[in-house]
């Protein structure tokens, strides 16, 4: 994957979005209070997201990693990420608790760091796109 890293460090921040923002935002009241969007009324659908980031690491970094001075820090932040992904709720105020059915969390070394990618699904009337970030950012 060459210098994946390396790219995005140097790169501006530029928010990609494939849909349209919503003039009205449904996590507010009309008095502007934040609240949590009732969903009961939806239907129950199975819901899949999947997340992906990328952390910059120093060589002297990406060497030690594989060795494991201080234990498999891959698979400790693997496991970080499907715990994360449970505990959403508690982390992002407005999230439903959802029952996850599945969460994967695979990590990738690369010359000038690491990609994390997730994938979460549910059978829920929201979906689980908060949860796959969530399990990617911790």
């Amino acid at each position: 994957m060459g210098s994946r890293g390396a790219s995005l460090a140097r790169a501006p921040y530029r928010l990609q979005c494939p849909f349209i923002v919503p003039r009205k935002l449904s996590h507010y009241d009309p008095s502007g209070r934040a609240r949590m969007v009732d969903v009961s009324g939806k239907a129950m659908t199975r819901r899949t997201a999947e997340a992906s980031g990328f952390v910059v690491l120093r060589p002297d970094v990406l060497r030690a990693l594989p060795q494991n001075p201080k234990g498999d820090a891959l698979e400790t932040a693997r496991l970080a990420g499907i715990m994360a992904a449970k505990r959403t709720a508690d982390l992002i105020p407005l999230c439903h608790p959802l029952p996850l059915s599945h969460v994967d969390v695979n990590l990738r070394l690369h010359p000038d760091g690491v990609s994390i990618t997730a994938q979460v699904s549910t059978t829920a009337g929201t979906g689980v796109e908060m949860e796959a970030l969530t399990a990617v950012s911790v």
